[in-house]
């Protein structure tokens, strides 16, 4: 039985801690025929109806950017409002109340190419027009990493780019919000570029992109270090919020993913519990927020059981 699978899931049974506390998952995506993505490869309302139908009472969800639903044709640096226009009607249909009580994508992070600079005005102009009501921000995804297991996304050093910085700032002005992925060597660069660029609000995804797999198989007596020098450095400029999730993915070398049996929210704790409780040493609770990452980090489902044992606050985003 694949991981992920809602039935693997239901092997583990255990109760939700805290069930009537009021709950905004704050990064999930959307998909559909997207045949890398075993076993989920579509991944829409149902499905995340299906997964928030846990024991908590999540209100609202915000939909990350997944390369998902892309125009077909016209200019490639507005193929992506394919993508919000694709989430604005999953998002209005959801508001129906018909899939239920919790209103999925009430707020959308898209995608532009902060390489535009001023230019990228133009695209964040027409992502609005998709989504007036939603669209808050976008997701920049900077990984770069010697391992050749990890798909790059950018060129080394894309932070420091002078046109990257000045798309960063029309973000800025125009209000808008700045989701970072990226592999955690880049997160003294992401310190760096935070200092230069005070005025733009970014969020860090999955603790910092850790990966243990690769060239980084069994090196955590350097990479956890590492980690932890670059999660204390981000930590330091207050227009940084950091996400806490992820930790479900194969890349962070956990055996969890390949269970016969999902893993038990005790075990579960204690392996993720010196991450996130480093992290939110670092970053403080009220700038901490604790992710779903559906689909690709289903196995968190669990972990969405324990998160008062990590001393994690869950969604610190308002229910809307």
């Amino acid at each position: 039985m694949p991981f992920g699978n809602n039935d693997w899931l239901a092997l583990t049974q255990e109760p939700a801690l805290e069930p009537e506390i009021p709950l905004c998952d704050p990064h999930h995506h959307f998909w559909d025929r997207r045949m890398i993505s075993v076993p989920y490869q579509r991944y829409l309302i149902h499905e995340l109806m299906a997964d928030l139908d846990s024991g908590h009472n999540v209100r609202s969800t915000v939909f990350l950017e997944a390369r998902s639903m892309y125009r077909a044709s016209g200019p490639d640096d507005l193929k992506s409002v394919g993508e919000v226009e694709f989430v604005q009607g999953l998002a209005a249909a959801s508001a129906s109340g018909v899939y239920g009580e919790a209103r999925a994508a009430a707020t959308i992070i898209g995608a532009a190419d902060l390489k535009l600079g001023d230019d990228v005005a133009r695209v964040l102009e027409a992502l609005q027009a998709a989504s007036p009501n939603r669209f808050k921000g976008i997701r920049h995804n900077v990984t770069w990493s010697p391992d050749p297991e990890i798909d790059n996304r950018e060129e080394p050093g894309i932070l420091a780019n002078e046109s990257f910085r000045a798309g960063a700032r029309v973000l800025a002005r125009m209000g808008l919000s700045l989701d970072i992925m990226l592999a955690f060597p880049q997160m003294n660069e992401v310190a760096e570029f935070a200092r230069a660029v005070p005025e733009v609000s970014i969020i860090l995804n999955h603790l910092g992109g850790v990966s243990r797999t690769g060239i980084y198989s069994g090196q955590d007596d350097n990479l956890i270090p590492a980690w932890r020098e670059g999660i204390a450095a981000v930590a330091q400029n207050p227009n940084v919020t950091c996400k806490l999730g992820g930790m479900g993915m194969p890349r962070w070398g956990f055996d969890w993913p390949y269970r016969t049996v999902p893993i038990g929210s005790e075990e579960l704790a204690e392996g993720m519990a010196p991450w996130m409780n480093y992290a939110i040493e670092q970053f403080g609770p009220d700038r901490c927020m604790f992710e779903s990452n559906f689909p690709p980090d289903k196995v968190s489902l669990l972990l969405q059981r324990d998160v008062q044992r990590l001393q994690a606050p869950i969604g610190r985003l308002q229910p809307q």
